[in-house]
């Protein structure tokens, strides 16, 4: 329910974006938000133990991380604010794959942890290659 309200609060802030440029109150209320939602999760994660307490953990804080980022990227778009926000799911994808694979043993949690680290190459591998692709050049008529 928290992720759902989440999300509607993000695409509200696009939508408004969208409309006008945000302004530096706006900017100010959206940060203390999001800072205050990492707050809630990470309490909510106090309940939880042993790897599922580490998991809720680094999910909220990848949480937080691509929320800052697109924050960011509503505040003042440009196309590395675009990039900081795919680097951060990247990351935090990663972070939380990474934690989950600690619930395996031996040979599964290795390739487990493998996997991760090949899914988070793959998504900066495409990062990469989508910064190199020239941009569009306008029609003209």
């Amino acid at each position: 329910m928290k992720r759902h309200l989440l999300m509607l609060a993000v695409a509200s802030c696009f939508a408004a974006a969208q409309a006008g440029a945000m302004t530096a109150d706006e900017y100010k209320v959206a940060k203390e938000k999001v800072e205050a939602d990492y707050k809630v999760d990470k309490a909510a994660c106090d309940t939880m133990k042993d790897n599922a307490k580490d998991v809720c953990k680094k999910e909220a804080e990848g949480k937080q991380n691509v929320a800052k980022a697109e924050l960011e990227q509503m505040y003042k778009p440009s196309d590395s604010h675009a990039r900081k926000v795919k680097e951060e799911k990247i990351e935090a994808t990663y972070a939380v794959a990474k934690e989950k694979c600690d619930d395996q043993k031996g040979d599964a949690k290795s390739a487990c942890q493998k996997q991760a680290k090949a899914d988070e190459d793959r998504g900066k591998a495409e990062l990469r290659a989508e910064a190199a692709k020239p941009a569009p050049m306008p029609k003209t008529q």
